[in-house]
């Protein structure tokens, strides 16, 4: 997760601001919209488990930086292959060299999940599991590399506890959709014009953007081919203690139905403390490039209003498990599991 390449003056964005650059995602926050009239009773759903999902986030730091072409990165990918097929369900791999914004030349994988393939309608949960070389956020350690426990490890593990529930349930009890848990490499491997300044975008002019890789990849080859869901998920730093998450411009533009239905899901569970009836601009993450492929989706990630940025641990040293905190994670996967369950 990065920051802007660039930010209009705010009498010339009427409140809204769009940004640039998988880095910096900045935002601009706009009043408060009217929380959804109460509805019949929720549909049943199963529990998620905050206790595996923060298990699951400290396995994938414990292999160390996720950072492409290290045994760390390779380890943890072929950890959550075996965890996925652990469940029965079915996984695709989409192996891709690229040439990273600094000339590096990478090896990576996408990491494609499906659960119940044979339906017909489908909702995809999108994540990346990779980490950035160096936190160059960190106003003491900018070239040392990261843990990524909130950037990318949280979201994986929502995904993974998601899919391990939804592997136990019965047909009576499985939802009326099928569910492909993406994972993309190589996102956060992108050139940030606030915090390397003094360094060349390699990239700049290619037509390829140095964020996001994985899924830019994936939204030109397509793996299941011709995929088409109904809509889609990003997560996104869902693991933070304090964790908040706002409407985010290209979301409420691209795919409003999906994001009126989650934000009603957390508000009737009580996550409305998390899920915030706030607008905010829009921001360049992966959803970008699903959303061109032809997928609705909703980007969900940590937004900090006090500083209109990310949080402080945002590409910096600290993004690591002693931030990360059960309630959000819980939060966000029982919301996010809950909301299969709606038609």
């Amino acid at each position: 997760m990065r920051l802007p390449s660039f930010r209009l003056p705010l009498a010339a964005l009427a409140g809204l601001l769009f940004l640039t650059g998988c880095p910096d995602k900045k935002a601009t926050e706009t009043a408060d919209t009217a929380a959804p009239a109460a509805e019949a009773p929720l549909p049943k759903a199963p529990v998620f488990n905050a206790d595996s999902a923060y298990a699951f986030t400290a396995k994938q730091v414990a292999f160390g930086p996720r950072v492409p072409n290290s045994k760390a990165h390779v380890a943890t990918g072929n950890w959550l292959v075996a965890k996925f097929k652990g469940y029965g369900l079915k996984v695709m791999e989409q192996p891709f060299e690229a040439m990273t914004f600094d000339g590096t030349y990478i090896k990576a994988r996408n990491i494609i999940v499906q659960y119940q393939p044979q339906a017909a309608r489908r909702v995809a949960i999108f994540g990346h599991w990779d980490t950035r070389p160096f936190a160059d956020n960190d106003k003491e350690k900018k070239n040392a590399p990261m843990d990524g426990a909130s950037d990318g490890a949280s979201a994986v593990a929502v995904a993974l506890e998601m899919a391990r529930v939804l592997s136990h349930q019965p047909d009576s009890l499985s939802p009326n959709v099928g569910v492909d848990f993406i994972l993309f490499d190589a996102e956060d491997w992108g050139h940030d014009t606030a915090t390397q300044a003094d360094l060349k975008n390699q990239l700049e002019g290619s037509g390829t953007d140095s964020w996001c890789l994985g899924s830019q990849y994936w939204a030109k080859n397509l793996l299941p081919k011709n995929y088409k869901a109904e809509y889609g998920v990003l997560l996104d730093m869902v693991g933070a203690k304090g964790g908040k998450f706002t409407r985010e411009e290209t979301s409420r533009n691209s795919a409003r139905f999906a994001l009126d239905k989650i934000w009603n899901v957390a508000n009737r569970l009580g996550y409305s403390n998390y899920f915030l009836y706030v607008d905010t601009g829009g921001i360049t993450d992966d959803h970008v490039y699903t959303n061109q492929a032809g997928i609705p989706t909703v980007d969900i990630y940590h937004y900090n209003s006090s500083s209109d940025y990310f949080p402080a641990y945002h590409h910096a040293t600290s993004d690591n498990m002693s931030i990360i905190d059960r309630n959000t994670l819980k939060a966000v996967g029982q919301t996010v599991l809950q909301t299969l369950y709606v038609d």
